[in-house]
C-alpha cells in the first residue's frame, strides 16, 4: 500500500499526477516496484483505455439505435425487440468474475486487447448475421449474448489494472477518467446514429463501430504490448506466497462486512442507473412530447462526463490531503447514491422541461462519484484479488439492473405514475448509501496477516 504524502495543493498535485514523467513508487522502501506502470506509459495507458472504454459504450449501444429500424426491416414485436436486446445482459453476468480473475493472474491489458478484438469482430458481423438466413431474431440475439460475454471483462479488467499499476492516492482520478469514456461513448453512438440511419442504413452503423474498434486494439498492440511484459503483482501471507482464488479465501472475504457493503451499495446504484438508463427517453417523450430529443439525450450524459473527472480529481485530492480514504470514499458515496436522490425526489411532482432535464442531468452526474467511491473501494479492501472481486459485484449489479429495469416496466403500466419509479430508485439508493455508511471501510481484508492502519 502507498504511503500518502504529507500535503500537497492543488497545483503541487496536478504537477505530480499522471502528467509527470517520474516513475510510480509505492514508498521510500520500494522505489522501484516493476508492478507499477512508469508515469509516461500510464499516461499513455490511460489516454488509451479512455478511448476504449468510449468505443466500448458505441458497440453496446449499437443495437439500442437500431432497434427500431431492425424492428422495421425483420417485422419484429417489442417482445422481439426485447429479447434481442435482454441477451446482451444475460451475457454480461457470466464473464465478470472470469475476467477479473484472468486480470489479476495473467495482467489486465492482455485480457482488454483480447476483448476489444472478440467485441469488434462481433459488431462487424453483426449485419453479415443479420441478412444470413432466415433466423435473424435467434442470430442476432445470440450476437447479443456474446458481446456481453466479450465486453463482461472489460470493466473487472479495469479495476485488476488500477489495483496493480497505480498507487493508492491516484487510483480514484484514473478510474474516473478511463469510465468516464463510457457517457461519451454513449453520446458518440446516439450522434452516429442520427446521422447514419437515415442515409447510410444501419448496416454501416455496426461497420464503422466495428472498424473503429479494431483499429483501436491494432494500435494497443503495436505501441503498448508488442513485445512488453507486464508481471503480476505478488501478494504475500504468513502462510501462502500469493493470495489465491480458492473456495476458501472466498469465503474468507465474503465472511467480512465492509465486503458485502460495498457489493450491496455498487447492486443498489446498478439498479438505480440501469432504470434511469433504460426509461429516461420514454419518460421525456411521454412527459414533454413536444420537447427536442436531442437535449435530454445529449446534456444529461455530458454532465455526466465532466463530472466523473471532476469527482475523481476531488476524492485523490483528498487522499493526498491525508483524509482517511474510508472517510473520502463514503463522502463520494454520499454525493453519488444520497444528494443525487434529492434531484430524483423532485421529479416527482409537476415539473417543467427544463427543470426536468437539470434534475435528470444532475442526478446522473452525480452518480459518477461512486466511480471514486465504492467502485474503487474493490482495491482498497482486496487488491490481490480486485478484478474478480469487482466482476462479482459487477456481474450481481447487472442481474439486479435487469429486475429493476423489469419492476419499473411493471410499476409504469400499473400506476401509469413515473412518481412511483422514482420513488424506487430513491428507496434503493438510501437503503444501499444507508448500509455502505455503517459498515463500509477501506482496511485491506485479502491478507490474513495484514494489519488495520486505515483508521476512520
Amino acid at each position: 500500500m502507498a504511503d500518502r504524502p504529507t500535503s500537497v495543493d492543488c497545483w503541487n498535485y496536478l504537477n505530480g499526477s499522471l502528467l509527470d514523467v517520474k516513475v510510480y513508487t509505492a514508498n521510500e522502501k520500494e522505489p522501484e516496484d516493476r508492478n507499477l506502470w512508469p508515469r509516461p506509459l500510464a499516461r499513455k495507458w490511460t489516454v488509451m483505455l479512455f478511448m476504449g472504454t468510449c468505443l466500448l459504450y458505441c458497440a453496446r449501444m449499437a443495437m439500442p439505435i437500431c432497434a427500431v429500424s431492425l424492428a422495421t426491416s425483420f417485422h419484429w414485436s417489442k417482445i422481439d425487440s426485447g429479447l434481442v436486446l435482454g441477451g446482451f445482459f444475460w451475457g454480461y453476468c457470466f464473464t465478470q468474475i472470469l475476467g477479473g480473475h484472468a486480470s489479476d493472474k495473467m495482467g489486465g491489458e492482455r485480457v482488454v486487447f483480447i476483448s476489444a478484438v472478440s467485441w469488434a469482430l462481433i459488431t462487424a458481423g453483426t449485419p453479415l448475421l443479420a441478412h444470413l438466413g432466415s433466423h435473424t431474431l435467434a442470430l442476432l440475439t445470440m450476437a447479443r449474448f456474446l458481446m456481453g460475454l466479450t465486453q463482461g471483462v472489460f470493466f473487472p479488467s479495469l479495476a485488476s489494472l488500477c489495483s496493480q499499476r497505480v498507487v493508492e492516492g491516484e487510483r480514484g482520478f484514473l478510474m474516473s477518467t478511463m469510465t468516464s469514456g463510457s457517457h461519451l461513448g454513449t453520446l458518440l453512438a446516439g450522434g452516429m446514429g442520427s446521422l447514419m440511419l437515415d442515409s447510410y442504413g444501419w448496416e454501416n452503423m455496426f461497420y464503422t463501430i466495428g472498424f473503429l474498434s479494431g483499429l483501436w486494439a491494432l494500435i494497443v498492440w503495436l505501441c503498448l504490448l508488442k513485445g512488453s511484459e507486464f508481471p503480476t503483482k505478488q501478494m504475500e501471507t504468513s502462510k501462502d506466497p500469493q493470495w489465491s482464488l480458492s473456495r476458501t479465501c472466498w469465503l474468507s472475504l465474503l465472511k467480512k462486512p465492509p465486503v458485502w457493503a460495498m457489493v450491496f451499495a455498487h447492486m443498489c446504484l446498478s439498479s438505480s442507473f440501469y432504470i434511469l438508463l433504460s426509461w429516461l427517453p420514454t419518460y421525456f417523450k411521454e412527459s414533454f412530447p413536444h420537447a427536442t430529443g436531442w437535449v435530454y439525450n445529449v446534456i444529461p450524459w455530458l454532465a455526466a462526463t465532466v463530472s466523473a473527472l471532476v469527482g475523481g480529481y476531488i476524492s485523490d485530492f483528498l487522499i493526498n490531503q491525508r483524509y482517511s480514504v474510508a472517510l473520502v470514499r463514503k463522502i463520494m458515496q454520499f454525493f453519488a447514491m444520497g444528494v443525487s436522490s434529492i434531484f430524483i425526489v423532485l421529479l416527482s411532482g409537476a415539473v417543467t422541461f427544463p427543470t426536468a432535464v437539470i434534475c435528470i442531468s444532475a442526478a446522473v452526474g452525480l452518480s459518477t462519484f461512486s466511480i471514486s467511491g465504492v467502485s474503487v473501494n474493490v482495491q482498497d479492501l482486496a487488491p490481490s484479488c480486485a478484478g474478480a472481486l469487482f466482476g462479482f459485484m459487477n456481474m450481481l449489479g447487472a442481474f439486479m439492473g435487469l429486475v429493476s429495469v423489469s419492476l419499473s416496466g411493471y410499476l409504469i403500466e400499473v400506476t401509469l405514475s413515473w412518481a412511483t419509479v422514482f420513488s424506487l430508485i430513491t428507496l434503493v439508493n438510501v437503503t444501499g448509501l444507508g448500509i455502505f455508511l455503517i459498515l463500509g471501510d477501506a482496511s485491506r481484508v485479502d491478507l490474513e496477516d495484514y494489519s488495520r492502519v486505515i483508521v476512520i
